[in-house]
């Protein structure tokens, strides 16, 4: 685990860089494994059919690296701070999902009525936000946020009419 984890103190001078992706490959522990699993497999499926399937592993990929930069910036100089887990790609995945079906209802744990994906998506990134700001636990909170933001982009970028699309299932 510590040749493959997220080390920013080392990807910030030059080393290990390899880490920025095969740290998306490795959890803390089973439960975390099993969160992204089933989280993915709530989403990846109808996504891959609206994308395609190149787009869909190039979303996937880029979203994973791009969503561990912020904190690879943020923690350069933190020797004892590492990252692990696909959480970043999978927060894309379901925002690239949120843009397709924003009407969909999604059922959060231990919320036992049905919201909006839309609402869910702000409630999210709020929620990742403010979490980052307080930094009192050991999840990654930008690459949940950053990793969000960059599946809407890189959605936006491959089917460049999801915008029309998400804006018709509002009537506008």
């Amino acid at each position: 685990m510590s040749k493959l984890i997220l080390h920013p103190y080392s990807i910030y001078r030059g080393e290990k860089t390899y880490t920025i992706i095969t740290s998306g490959f490795i959890h803390k522990d089973w439960t975390h494994l099993i969160f992204n699993m089933i989280s993915y497999f709530f989403f990846a499926f109808r996504l891959e059919a609206y994308l395609g399937h190149w787009q869909f592993a190039l979303l996937y990929m880029v979203s994973l690296v791009f969503s561990d930069l912020p904190s690879i910036v943020k923690h350069k100089d933190d020797y004892w701070y590492h990252s692990l887990g696909a959480s970043g790609a999978i927060s894309a995945v379901i925002f690239s999902g949120i843009l397709f079906d924003p009407r969909s209802s999604m059922y959060i744990m231990f919320l036992p009525i049905p919201i909006p994906s839309w609402l869910f998506g702000i409630l999210y990134l709020v929620y990742c936000w403010y979490a980052s700001k307080q930094s009192r636990d050991a999840i990654n909170h930008d690459a949940h946020f950053f990793g969000a933001i960059s599946g809407i982009f890189i959605t936006i970028i491959l089917y460049h009419q999801i915008i029309p699309h998400f804006l018709q299932q509002f009537g506008l």
